[in-house]
Protein backbone atom coordinates (compact mmCIF):
# COMPACT_ATOMS: atom_id res chain seq x y z
CA UNK A 1 0.00 0.00 0.00
CA UNK A 2 1.35 3.43 -0.92
CA UNK A 3 1.89 6.11 1.72
CA UNK A 4 -0.96 8.16 0.24
CA UNK A 5 -3.40 5.24 0.35
CA UNK A 6 -2.35 4.35 3.89
CA UNK A 7 -2.80 7.96 4.99
CA UNK A 8 -6.19 8.13 3.30
CA UNK A 9 -7.29 4.97 5.14
CA UNK A 10 -6.16 6.40 8.48
CA UNK A 11 -7.92 9.64 7.65
CA UNK A 12 -11.17 7.89 6.80
CA UNK A 13 -11.11 6.03 10.10
CA UNK A 14 -10.21 9.10 12.13
CA UNK A 15 -12.84 11.39 10.63
CA UNK A 16 -15.51 8.71 10.80
CA UNK A 17 -14.91 8.64 14.54
CA UNK A 18 -15.30 12.37 15.04
CA UNK A 19 -18.29 12.65 12.68
CA UNK A 20 -20.06 9.86 14.54
CA UNK A 21 -19.85 11.92 17.70
CA UNK A 22 -21.86 14.97 18.64
CA UNK A 23 -21.12 18.15 16.71
CA UNK A 24 -20.54 19.83 20.06
CA UNK A 25 -16.92 20.92 20.41
CA UNK A 26 -14.70 19.06 22.89
CA UNK A 27 -13.71 20.99 25.97
CA UNK A 28 -10.17 22.35 26.21
CA UNK A 29 -8.32 19.79 28.31
CA UNK A 30 -5.63 20.28 30.92
CA UNK A 31 -2.00 20.26 29.65
CA UNK A 32 -1.46 16.77 31.06
CA UNK A 33 -4.45 15.35 29.18
CA UNK A 34 -3.92 17.33 25.98
CA UNK A 35 -3.17 15.40 22.77
CA UNK A 36 -1.09 18.20 21.24
CA UNK A 37 2.17 19.28 22.81
CA UNK A 38 3.54 22.79 23.27
CA UNK A 39 6.75 23.51 21.38
CA UNK A 40 8.96 26.46 20.42
CA UNK A 41 10.78 26.94 17.13
CA UNK A 42 12.12 29.88 15.10
CA UNK A 43 11.13 32.15 17.96
CA UNK A 44 7.49 31.05 17.90
CA UNK A 45 5.39 28.96 20.25
CA UNK A 46 3.13 26.37 18.67
CA UNK A 47 1.00 23.30 19.25
CA UNK A 48 2.28 20.11 17.68
CA UNK A 49 0.21 17.11 16.62
CA UNK A 50 2.08 13.94 15.65
CA UNK A 51 0.13 10.96 14.26
CA UNK A 52 -0.23 8.02 16.63
CA UNK A 53 1.80 5.91 14.16
CA UNK A 54 4.48 8.61 13.77
CA UNK A 55 7.40 6.22 14.39
CA UNK A 56 6.17 3.73 11.78
CA UNK A 57 6.91 5.84 8.69
CA UNK A 58 9.95 7.83 7.52
CA UNK A 59 8.01 10.96 6.55
CA UNK A 60 4.55 12.46 6.99
CA UNK A 61 2.65 15.28 5.25
CA UNK A 62 2.52 18.52 7.23
CA UNK A 63 -0.33 20.99 7.74
CA UNK A 64 0.48 24.46 9.05
CA UNK A 65 -2.67 25.83 10.70
CA UNK A 66 -3.07 29.58 11.33
CA UNK A 67 -5.71 30.74 13.79
CA UNK A 68 -7.87 33.88 13.68
CA UNK A 69 -7.58 37.20 15.51
CA UNK A 70 -9.53 35.95 18.52
CA UNK A 71 -6.82 33.44 19.42
CA UNK A 72 -3.90 35.92 19.48
CA UNK A 73 -2.06 36.15 22.77
CA UNK A 74 0.48 34.40 24.98
CA UNK A 75 -1.62 31.41 26.04
CA UNK A 76 -1.51 28.46 23.65
CA UNK A 77 -4.80 27.11 24.99
CA UNK A 78 -6.45 29.92 22.99
CA UNK A 79 -5.38 28.10 19.79
CA UNK A 80 -7.38 25.06 20.87
CA UNK A 81 -10.65 26.99 20.80
CA UNK A 82 -11.36 26.80 17.08
CA UNK A 83 -10.54 25.04 13.84
CA UNK A 84 -8.23 22.13 13.24
CA UNK A 85 -6.40 22.13 16.61
CA UNK A 86 -9.79 21.89 18.32
CA UNK A 87 -10.69 18.80 16.30
CA UNK A 88 -7.29 17.19 16.80
CA UNK A 89 -7.94 16.70 20.50
CA UNK A 90 -10.27 13.88 19.43
CA UNK A 91 -8.25 12.63 16.41
CA UNK A 92 -5.02 10.95 17.56
CA UNK A 93 -4.83 8.98 14.29
CA UNK A 94 -5.06 12.05 12.05
CA UNK A 95 -2.40 11.19 9.42
CA UNK A 96 -0.63 14.55 9.20
CA UNK A 97 1.88 16.37 11.30
CA UNK A 98 0.04 19.56 12.30
CA UNK A 99 1.79 22.69 13.52
CA UNK A 100 -0.40 25.46 14.96
CA UNK A 101 1.61 28.55 15.96
CA UNK A 102 0.21 31.38 18.04
CA UNK A 103 0.41 34.95 16.86
CA UNK A 104 1.00 37.40 19.71
CA UNK A 105 -0.21 40.97 19.96
CA UNK A 106 3.39 42.17 19.98
CA UNK A 107 4.66 39.99 17.13
CA UNK A 108 2.46 39.42 14.11
CA UNK A 109 3.02 36.70 11.54
CA UNK A 110 5.03 37.42 8.41
CA UNK A 111 5.51 35.09 5.43
CA UNK A 112 9.26 34.89 6.10
CA UNK A 113 8.70 34.19 9.79
CA UNK A 114 6.28 31.37 9.00
CA UNK A 115 8.69 29.97 6.40
CA UNK A 116 11.42 29.95 9.07
CA UNK A 117 9.09 28.00 11.36
CA UNK A 118 8.47 25.46 8.59
CA UNK A 119 12.24 25.08 8.17
CA UNK A 120 12.68 24.46 11.89
CA UNK A 121 9.87 21.90 11.99
CA UNK A 122 11.15 20.09 8.87
CA UNK A 123 14.61 19.79 10.43
CA UNK A 124 13.20 18.46 13.71
CA UNK A 125 10.43 16.09 12.62
CA UNK A 126 9.76 13.57 9.86
CA UNK A 127 8.25 15.98 7.36
CA UNK A 128 7.62 15.16 3.71
CA UNK A 129 8.89 18.44 2.26
CA UNK A 130 6.96 17.82 -0.95
CA UNK A 131 3.65 17.73 0.93
CA UNK A 132 3.57 20.85 3.08
CA UNK A 133 0.13 22.48 3.24
CA UNK A 134 -1.14 25.67 4.86
CA UNK A 135 -4.62 26.52 6.04
CA UNK A 136 -6.15 29.08 8.33
CA UNK A 137 -9.37 30.70 9.44
CA UNK A 138 -10.40 34.34 9.18
CA UNK A 139 -7.27 36.53 9.47
CA UNK A 140 -5.22 33.33 9.61
CA UNK A 141 -6.63 32.37 6.20
CA UNK A 142 -5.33 35.65 4.81
CA UNK A 143 -1.93 34.90 6.37
CA UNK A 144 -2.02 31.47 4.72
CA UNK A 145 -2.57 33.10 1.32
CA UNK A 146 0.29 35.54 1.97
CA UNK A 147 2.62 32.65 2.80
CA UNK A 148 1.69 30.89 -0.45
CA UNK A 149 2.26 34.14 -2.39
CA UNK A 150 5.70 34.81 -0.93
CA UNK A 151 6.90 31.19 -0.81
CA UNK A 152 5.01 29.33 -3.56
CA UNK A 153 7.90 26.88 -3.94
CA UNK A 154 7.40 25.73 -0.36
CA UNK A 155 3.65 25.13 -0.31
CA UNK A 156 1.93 22.18 -2.00
CA UNK A 157 -1.60 23.53 -1.43
CA UNK A 158 -3.48 26.18 0.53
CA UNK A 159 -6.97 26.07 2.08
CA UNK A 160 -8.18 29.50 3.26
CA UNK A 161 -11.37 29.40 5.34
CA UNK A 162 -13.44 32.58 5.79
CA UNK A 163 -10.46 34.73 4.77
CA UNK A 164 -10.69 38.45 5.49
CA UNK A 165 -8.80 40.14 2.62
CA UNK A 166 -7.39 39.38 -0.82
CA UNK A 167 -3.62 39.95 -0.65
CA UNK A 168 -1.65 41.72 -3.37
CA UNK A 169 0.57 39.89 -5.90
CA UNK A 170 -1.91 37.01 -5.97
CA UNK A 171 -0.56 35.60 -9.22
CA UNK A 172 2.71 34.69 -7.54
CA UNK A 173 0.83 31.67 -6.15
CA UNK A 174 -0.83 30.77 -9.48
CA UNK A 175 0.70 27.27 -9.45
CA UNK A 176 -0.32 26.51 -5.85
CA UNK A 177 -3.62 24.58 -5.65
CA UNK A 178 -6.20 26.39 -3.52
CA UNK A 179 -9.51 25.32 -1.97
CA UNK A 180 -11.46 28.30 -0.63
CA UNK A 181 -14.25 27.87 1.95
CA UNK A 182 -16.77 30.55 2.87
CA UNK A 183 -20.32 31.02 4.16
CA UNK A 184 -23.03 32.43 1.90
CA UNK A 185 -24.26 34.89 4.54
CA UNK A 186 -21.01 35.87 6.25
CA UNK A 187 -21.81 39.19 7.89
CA UNK A 188 -18.13 40.15 8.18
CA UNK A 189 -16.74 39.14 4.79
CA UNK A 190 -19.20 39.05 1.87
CA UNK A 191 -19.56 35.86 -0.15
CA UNK A 192 -18.69 37.89 -3.24
CA UNK A 193 -15.16 38.40 -1.96
CA UNK A 194 -14.59 34.64 -1.92
CA UNK A 195 -15.90 34.38 -5.46
CA UNK A 196 -13.62 37.26 -6.47
CA UNK A 197 -10.60 35.52 -4.97
CA UNK A 198 -11.38 32.31 -6.86
CA UNK A 199 -11.93 34.18 -10.12
CA UNK A 200 -8.70 36.17 -9.76
CA UNK A 201 -6.68 33.03 -9.04
CA UNK A 202 -8.13 31.27 -12.07
CA UNK A 203 -7.43 34.35 -14.23
CA UNK A 204 -3.74 34.11 -13.31
CA UNK A 205 -3.57 31.12 -15.67
CA UNK A 206 -1.38 28.93 -13.51
CA UNK A 207 -1.33 25.19 -13.06
CA UNK A 208 -2.82 25.23 -9.58
CA UNK A 209 -6.38 23.94 -9.25
CA UNK A 210 -8.81 26.43 -7.70
CA UNK A 211 -11.83 25.10 -5.79
CA UNK A 212 -14.52 27.13 -4.06
CA UNK A 213 -17.05 25.84 -1.54
CA UNK A 214 -19.80 28.16 -0.28
CA UNK A 215 -21.77 26.78 2.66
CA UNK A 216 -25.45 27.91 2.56
CA UNK A 217 -25.45 29.23 6.12
CA UNK A 218 -25.10 32.51 8.03
CA UNK A 219 -22.20 33.76 10.09
CA UNK A 220 -18.43 34.02 9.80
CA UNK A 221 -17.74 30.52 11.14
CA UNK A 222 -17.14 28.43 8.03
CA UNK A 223 -14.32 26.53 9.74
CA UNK A 224 -16.39 24.14 11.83
CA UNK A 225 -17.83 22.62 8.67
CA UNK A 226 -14.70 23.04 6.53
CA UNK A 227 -12.41 21.15 8.90
CA UNK A 228 -14.93 18.33 9.21
CA UNK A 229 -14.93 17.92 5.42
CA UNK A 230 -13.28 14.58 4.71
CA UNK A 231 -12.68 15.47 1.06
CA UNK A 232 -10.47 18.41 2.04
CA UNK A 233 -7.82 16.12 3.51
CA UNK A 234 -8.06 13.62 0.68
CA UNK A 235 -7.57 16.53 -1.73
CA UNK A 236 -4.55 17.77 0.22
CA UNK A 237 -2.94 14.34 0.08
CA UNK A 238 -3.15 14.40 -3.71
CA UNK A 239 -1.19 17.65 -3.94
CA UNK A 240 2.59 17.54 -4.17
CA UNK A 241 5.30 19.99 -5.05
Amino acid sequence: MTDSRAAALLLSTALATVNACSAAAPRVSSPAARKQSEKTGAGQRYLLHLPAAYDDRPVWPLILFLHGAGERGDDLTFVLREGLPHLLETLPDFPFIVVSPQETHARRWTPDGLAALLDDVAETYRVDRGRVYVTGLSSGATAALELAIHHPDRIAAVAPVAFTAIPTDLCRMKDVPAWIFHNAADERVPEGRAKKLAAELKACGGSGEVKLTIFPVEGHDAWTEAYRTHELYEWLLRQRR
